[in-house]
């Protein structure tokens, strides 16, 4: 299916400040990149970051003052419907390289506080079915408070309060994944539909050999979210990462369907 992504953001920075921006689409193979625009507006300069090019474009910013900056793109999405019921989890020691940094504890997953737990509530499934029972509780569990979280809420936190937001639902899966031996990253992504229109957070688990998308807050369709970049947890994957202050001014995201694939 096509997405068109239309995404505003207006800041008012006092002070010379280096801004790390995440904003673009990631080109994979099931998403394409058919048209897209990058400006910034006011006195800023823009600069691309070498890196993995399967994690994410980043670029940094040089700004001072009110600037705009406006991202717009068109996305072929080509990816289908995935049930991860039955899907396998190598042991530990079968893993490949690129999945094994994402065993491990990280600053808002502290998946080694959870065991206990995790293996009580799910250690009688393995695999898909246990990342999905694991979905399941969340969805039980939890409640969808806006404004509930701080940037310093962990996955514990949230555990702890049964309450967050789409980061925090998806902090909280990647740590049970991650203690029950499910090498799981957060993925920053547009999202057609989602309510309020915002970036949206959700997470990978590797299962059956690939990373497969799950949104823990089923606010939004794996098949056709538009990936951005990837990491440990919000951390790695923060759309405007400001090394000074900043005021936010406005913020507007669009995602919308304009071609589903059953038209193409």
């Amino acid at each position: 299916m096509r997405v068109k992504i239309d995404a505003t953001l207006s800041y008012f920075l006092p002070a010379p400040t280096d801004v790390l921006l995440a904003v673009e689409a990631l080109p994979l193979p099931d998403q394409t990149i058919v048209a897209e625009r990058l400006d910034v507006f006011g006195p800023a300069s823009l600069s691309p970051v070498e890196k993995d090019q399967e994690r994410g474009r980043m670029r940094w910013m040089e700004a001072n003052g009110e600037i705009t900056l406006e991202y717009e793109a068109t996305v072929d999405v080509s990816r289908q419907p995935v049930n991860l019921s039955g899907m396998y989890v190598p042991p530990r020691r079968e893993l490949p390289v690129e999945a094994i940094p994402y065993l491990f504890p990280s600053r808002y997953c502290e998946s080694d506080r959870l065991e206990t737990f995790v293996a009580t509530r799910f250690g009688h499934l393995v695999g898909g079915d246990q990342v999905l029972r694991m979905v399941e509780w969340i969805q039980e569990s939890f409640a969808y408070v806006p404004g509930s979280s701080t940037a310093e809420t962990t996955a514990t936190d949230s555990f702890l309060k049964r309450q967050g937001v789409c980061r925090d639902y998806a902090h909280v899966l990647i740590s049970f994944a991650r203690a029950a031996g499910i090498p799981a990253r957060m993925v920053s992504a547009y999202a057609p539909g989602l309510q309020p229109p915002d970036f949206h957070a959700v997470v990978e688990v590797w299962l059956d050999g690939a990373w497969r998308l799950v949104d823990p807050s089923r606010m939004s369709r794996e098949d056709n979210l538009v990936r951005i970049c990837s990491g440990r947890d919000a951390t790695d994957i923060s759309f405007m990462t400001i090394f000074g202050s900043a005021n936010l001014n406005s913020q507007m995201v669009a995602v919308s369907v304009i071609e589903p694939a059953a038209q193409r």
